[in-house]
C-alpha cells in the first residue's frame, strides 16, 4: 500500500505579515528559471531569516514555481532546516556515545530547568535555543556543549548553567 502525500492548502498557510519577503528578491533573481534549485533556495532563505517563515514558502512557491508540499517535505526531512525562529545563542549539547556515558543527559536536564525550555525549544526572550546533537567531535572532552563557536568540555550540569548565566550577564552589559 502506498502512502499518500498530505497536501498543504494555501489557506492553511496563514501569515502574520511580519516577514519582509522583499529580502528574497536576490535569491529569486539568482535561481529563477533554473532546475534543481529547491535545497539551495531553502538554504539561502534560512540564511536570511534564520528559519523559513511561512511567508517565504508562499513567495518562493509563487515566484519560482516550487511546490509547497515538496518544499515542506524537504524542510521537515533535513535537520539543517528550521520552521521557527531560533535564539541568539544556540546551545548544542552532545549526546554521542562518549558524552552519553559521561552524563550528557544531566547537562541537558540542568539547562532545560535553568532556561525553562524543553530540548529543541527557544527561551521566551529569544536569547537561547537548546538542542541535543548526535556528536560534536570532541569525545576527549566529554561531556561537551557548544554555544556558537565556543566549546565547553568536561562539564557538569552546574558548569553548563554557570556558562549560561555568564552569557546572560554579558548580554545585559552590551549597549543597546
Amino acid at each position: 500500500m502506498r502512502a499518500e502525500r498530505i497536501k498543504i492548502k494555501r489557506q492553511d498557510l496563514v501569515t502574520d505579515g511580519k516577514c519582509d519577503t522583499t529580502l528574497l528578491d536576490e535569491v529569486i533573481r539568482k535561481y529563477s528559471g533554473k532546475k534543481g534549485i529547491m535545497i539551495p533556495v531553502l538554504q539561502e532563505t534560512q540564511k536570511i531569516f534564520g528559519y523559513i517563515p511561512r511567508e517565504a514558502f508562499l513567495r518562493l512557491s509563487d515566484e519560482l514555481a516550487l511546490n509547497l508540499s515538496d518544499m515542506y517535505g524537504v524542510v521537515t526531512f533535513y535537520a539543517q532546516f528550521r520552521l521557527s525562529p531560533v535564539g541568539r545563542h544556540i546551545i548544542r549539547v552532545c549526546h554521542g556515545t562518549a558524552c552519553h556515558v559521561q552524563s550528557a543527559g544531566e547537562i541537558t536536564g540542568a539547562l532545560e530547568e535553568a532556561l525553562n525550555v524543553k530540548d529543541g525549544g527557544t527561551t521566551k526572550d529569544g536569547l537561547f535555543t537548546l538542542e541535543s546533537v548526535a556528536c560534536l567531535g570532541c569525545c576527549s572532552l566529554a561531556p561537551v556543549m557548544m554555544i556558537g563557536e565556543d566549546t565547553y568540555g568536561k562539564l557538569t550540569g552546574k558548569d553548563a548553567v554557570r556558562v549560561i548565566k555568564n552569557i546572560r550577564i554579558d548580554e545585559k552589559e552590551l549597549p543597546v
